[in-house]
């Protein structure tokens, strides 16, 4: 095994702390990377894509630890952090490692909207107490701020889009600054490949976007997921899908998702025709 890849630093450092990593298996490698180190029960959590928007990948992954730990005293659905070694997370070759349990799913498994509204509306029950201080609407705001400062258009892309992406963000921070109604702790990219199909029901996973803000900003991100009917399960939250107070939210998670694809693009130069496929539909939908 080449010594200095992501996988290389996550079974060195399980292997300092007495966890014997015979054959590792890339379970996703997408924004992150996600590795079962087999045989333990042990998934090892490693930035790489998202490092671009947040260049200080140690403290999303400690943000990430303390919430989830939290959720899972207070017993919700969440997938835990390791109990066969601390969860960190280490930082190894450059890398920043998060360790987690490996938890047995069905990937198949078609998640009905109704149940993913449900499972959303129990988890924000809880994390209304979380005490910990979270930036408002991070994901939003400061790294799509991030993203601009240091993305260069992909082949295809004009870069002139940028600037455009740019005025955008600077109107919808004014619009979302305002947001009417509470703000609490939020899981900060709620949809449904975040939910596993376990055994013991949907478990949560990915918190490293956790931030403050409006719960409109979870069901944003339900509603402009395509893996299932978003507005049924925004019903089933409780809340009307219509609600104007989701515009502004609606806008800022597809130029989120705009700009994380224009980065995901640098990486996987394959992605380049889907990041132009989102760019053009926001720039549609901007009109």
């Amino acid at each position: 095994m080449n010594p200095f890849t992501p996988i290389a630093a996550a079974v060195s450092i399980a292997g300092r702390h007495g966890v014997h990593v015979t054959d590792p298996v890339v379970l996703k490698d997408s924004f992150n990377i996600r590795v079962h180190l087999r045989p333990a029960p042990i998934v090892a959590r490693i930035p790489t894509v998202t490092t671009l928007g947040r260049p200080r990948p140690l403290e999303a992954l400690a943000r990430e630890v303390a919430v989830v730990s939290f959720l899972a005293e207070k017993g919700a659905p969440v997938v835990p952090v390791s109990d066969l070694m601390p969860p960190g997370p280490f930082e190894q070759d450059g890398y920043a490692v998060s360790f987690w349990t490996y938890v047995e799913h069905d990937g198949d498994r078609r998640l009905e909207p109704a149940d993913v509204g449900g499972a959303l509306a129990d988890l924000h029950h809880t994390l209304r107490e979380y005490p910990g201080e979270l930036l408002y609407l991070g994901p939003a705001l400061e790294e799509t701020t991030r993203l601009l400062d240091m993305l260069d258009a992909p082949p295809g892309v004009d870069r002139g889009a940028l600037a455009e992406l740019r005025d955008d963000l600077g109107l919808l921070t004014v619009e979302l600054s305002g947001q009417p109604g509470p703000v609490q702790a939020v899981h900060g990219d709620a949809h449904p490949g975040n939910l596993l199909a376990a055994p013991e029901g949907l478990l949560w996973i990915d918190f490293e976007e956790t931030c403050s803000g409006p719960a409109g900003w979870d069901l944003a991100c339900l509603l402009r997921s395509g893996r299932l009917d978003g507005r049924q399960a925004v019903q089933r939250y409780g809340v009307d899908p219509d609600d104007p107070s989701l515009r502004p939210l609606l806008r800022a998670r597809m130029l989120q998702g705009t700009l994380w694809m224009l980065a995901k693009a640098r990486r996987f130069p394959q992605e380049a025709g889907r990041a132009k496929a989102a760019l053009d539909e926001w720039r549609q939908a901007r009109g």
